[in-house]
């Protein structure tokens, strides 16, 4: 058979290697062999699971500097970066081994005439469809967790980042999991929306757009299976009127930067009061313009290439079409004249209503600055999204700030004079148009259990 994905290195468009999608029967076999490995597994005690979970995460910082180096290859991460996220997810099988089988435990409670018991049953095979950004943690993020509760574990990884979804495979049965326990399934779209329906899959989550979350999330409802998706954001990171400007300009430029600007939960809206605008957009665009394009590779890089040339290219449409209808670019905002998916860290002002730069989900490394009247101003801007993932605020009223993260801001999750990803024992997830669930902190791990009761007489 011919192959049906190469892989491309975004930083030259230099292949790295081609695969051959699997045929439907190999597809469906591979969802088989999942489901009898999950018929075993989920006969395993939560404390022999958690030490395989436990062996894995070794298994990652045993193999940490080759998997760094196949996702920076495969899709243009620092290689930095690319280690620090191999330590996060060994720190998520830490974490998971840790307190799964407590979070996994039976709980008694005294009911009228006996003991009521509730359990957490494994379910069975989990699909996970995941995208480029970060190709060892997403399918991590979800699988540790679902193997920790028993089920078996299915990945459809992106195509760019194919090699990265075997590796990990390997490196997990090299760990002591049983073979097929977590397969990877090298398929179309098509046959992907045909395992969803597979009757042996009983879950299925997604991270990705909330295009490709709405169609998945329609298959996956269309035969009653329970779904999680983490999709797009537009975070907005407000700057009070009482903020530390330096700690805001410094973590912005980091916020808006970090993983090349192509993370779920980059800062990418910055909403300024009034009384601090000219000051932050000054000093934020003299950080933002002094950051230069360079090798992924070398250590002192700060900005590297996006994933691929033609997502450069829509990221760019959309800073056009915003310039059209308003914006302006204090700096960036021109697509580099170099073999690769490069694009250079840009600041729009003058963003609004109307504009993709305010509206919609900039995938890289591009800053939409909105001017705000005032504190509750800013809060207004900040929830006028469709989005809900994460968001920011920076304020030198601690407790002030608290308040309105919990109270008022309609996201997820909220950092408070910081910039933050994502945390082993936090749970992670949001609302409105970027979806629903929570995975991490031990909530990802009761998502696809069957939570039981059991009546015991007295």
């Amino acid at each position: 058979m011919s192959a049906d994905i190469t892989t491309i290195n975004p930083a030259n468009q230099e292949q790295i290697a081609t695969y051959t999608h699997m045929s439907d029967a190999e597809a469906e076999a591979t969802v088989d062999a999942c489901h009898e490995a999950f018929m075993s597994w989920r006969e395993t005690s939560v404390t022999d699971r958690a030490s395989v979970i436990k062996a894995i995460g070794q298994g990652l910082r045993d193999n940490k500097e080759a998997f760094a180096q196949l996702m920076t290859q495969e899709v243009g991460k620092l290689i930095g970066d690319s280690r620090q996220e191999i330590e996060l997810c060994a720190a998520i099988c830490d974490f998971t081994a840790e307190n799964g089988p407590r979070e996994l435990a039976e709980v008694e409670r005294d009911i009228d005439g006996g003991t009521g018991v509730i359990a957490h049953a494994p379910i069975g095979v989990i699909y996970g469809i995941q995208p480029w950004n970060f190709p060892c943690y997403q399918a991590v993020r979800y699988a540790i967790a679902n193997l920790m509760a028993g089920n078996g574990v299915l990945l459809k990884h992106a195509a760019n980042c194919t090699g990265s979804g075997l590796f990990l495979r390997d490196v997990m049965e090299r760990s002591g999991l049983p073979e097929h326990l977590f397969s990877v399934l090298v398929i179309s779209h098509d046959q992907s929306d045909r395992i969803i329906q597979h009757p042996r899959v009983r879950g299925v989550t997604l991270t990705g757009s909330e295009v490709a979350g709405r169609h998945v999330a329609e298959k996956a409802a269309s035969v009653l299976k329970k779904s999680v998706m983490e999709l797009g954001s537009n975070d907005a990171y407000m700057v009070l009127d009482d903020a530390d400007l330096d700690l805001a300009v410094e973590t912005c430029v980091a916020g808006r930067l970090y993983n090349n600007g192509q993370t779920c939960v980059n800062a990418k809206r910055f909403i300024i009061t009034e009384k601090n605008y000219d000051a932050f957009v000054e000093a934020f665009t003299a950080k933002m313009k002094a950051v230069e394009l360079g090798d992924p590779t070398a250590e002192g890089t700060k900005l590297g290439p996006m994933s691929k040339v033609d997502l450069r290219d829509a990221l760019h449409e959309q800073v056009e079409e915003s310039i059209a209808k308003g914006a302006r670019a204090l700096c960036g905002g021109t697509v580099p004249d170099r073999t690769g998916a490069w694009y250079p860290a840009t600041v729009l002002v003058d963003v609004a209503p109307g504009q993709p730069a305010y509206d919609d989900e900039l995938f890289g490394p591009v800053a939409s600055v909105i001017k705000a009247k005032d504190d509750e101003d800013a809060m207004r801007i900040a929830n006028d999204s469709r989005y809900g993932l994460g968001g920011g605020i920076f304020s030198r009223d601690a407790k002030r700030a608290r308040e309105l993260a919990i109270k008022y801001f309609d996201t997820g999750m909220v950092s408070i004079n910081r910039y933050n990803v994502a945390l082993p024992n936090m749970p992670f997830g949001g609302v409105k148009d970027s979806g629903y669930g929570r995975e991490h902190g031990g909530f990802g791990i009761k998502e696809f259990v069957n939570t039981k009761s059991v009546y015991l007489a007295a």
